[in-house]
C-alpha cells in the first residue's frame, strides 16, 4: 500500500499540495470515446483496496467510484468521442481528452502524475508514470473515475442497442461484439478507423 503513496509523498515534501492523478480508459474498444479523469485527492486519503481499475471487479470499482466522489477535492473527466478519435487517432485524441480533464479541474493543480502518457503542451510541472496505475493513488483513483464513467455511458448504450451486447463486453473487440457488427452492421457511434470495421464496407 505505501508504494502507492510515494509519487505523492515525495511532493507533499515539496510542499506541493494540489497533486492530478490522470488517467484514461477506452483506447481499445471499437466504440465510443475515449474517457480520462482528472482526480486531486486531499493529503492523507486513505483508500485501502485501490489500484488499477481493470484489477478490480465492477462492484468494487462502482464503491471505490462513490468514496472517491465524496472525498477527492476536485474530479474532472475529458472525453472525446468517436469522431474525433477517427479524426485525429487514438493516441492524440487520448491527450486531448487528458488536457481537457485537467482544464475541468476545479482546483487548478500544481503537479500532475499521468499513467504513462507525456503531454507536452501541459503549463503544469508533471511526471508521467508507467504502470502508474499501480504506483500512485492518484491515477489509480482516475482509473476507477474514469472506468466507470465510460463502463456507464456503455450501459446506455445496450440499452439502445441491445443486440451488441455493449453491456457485456463494454464495446472491446470480443468475438461477441464482432459477431454483432457482422450481423447488425456498423453504428453511428463505431469507430470507423479501427479494423475489422474499416475494413467492411460501410
Amino acid at each position: 500500500m505505501e508504494d502507492l503513496y510515494q509519487y505523492e509523498q515525495e511532493l507533499y515534501r515539496q510542499n506541493i499540495r494540489y497533486i492530478a492523478g490522470v488517467d484514461e480508459v477506452g483506447r481499445g474498444p471499437l466504440i465510443g470515446p475515449v474517457v480520462t479523469a482528472c482526480v486531486i485527492l486531499p493529503q492523507g486519503f486513505s483508500c485501502p483496496g485501490l489500484t488499477d481499475s481493470k484489477k478490480l471487479s465492477e462492484k468494487k470499482r462502482e464503491e471505490f467510484y462513490d468514496y472517491i466522489m465524496e472525498h477527492a477535492l476536485s474530479v474532472s473527466i475529458g472525453r472525446m468521442d468517436e469522431k474525433v478519435i477517427d479524426e485525429v487517432n487514438i493516441y492524440e485524441a487520448t491527450k486531448l481528452a487528458m488536457y481537457e480533464a485537467i482544464k475541468n479541474a476545479k482546483i487548478q493543480p500544481e503537479h500532475v502524475l499521468i499513467d504513462a502518457m507525456k503531454l507536452e503542451k501541459l503549463e503544469i510541472p508533471s511526471t508521467s508514470i508507467i504502470k502508474g496505475d499501480a504506483k500512485s493513488i492518484s491515477i489509480a483513483a482516475a482509473s476507477v473515475i474514469a472506468k466507470v464513467t465510460r463502463d456507464r455511458e456503455m450501459i446506455e448504450l445496450d440499452k439502445k442497442y441491445p443486440m451488441y451486447g455493449f453491456k457485456k463486453h463494454k464495446g472491446y473487440p470480443t468475438k461477441e461484439h464482432i459477431n454483432a457488427i457482422f450481423t447488425y452492421g456498423i453504428l453511428e457511434e463505431h469507430r470507423k478507423t479501427f479494423r475489422p470495421i474499416s475494413e467492411m464496407n460501410h
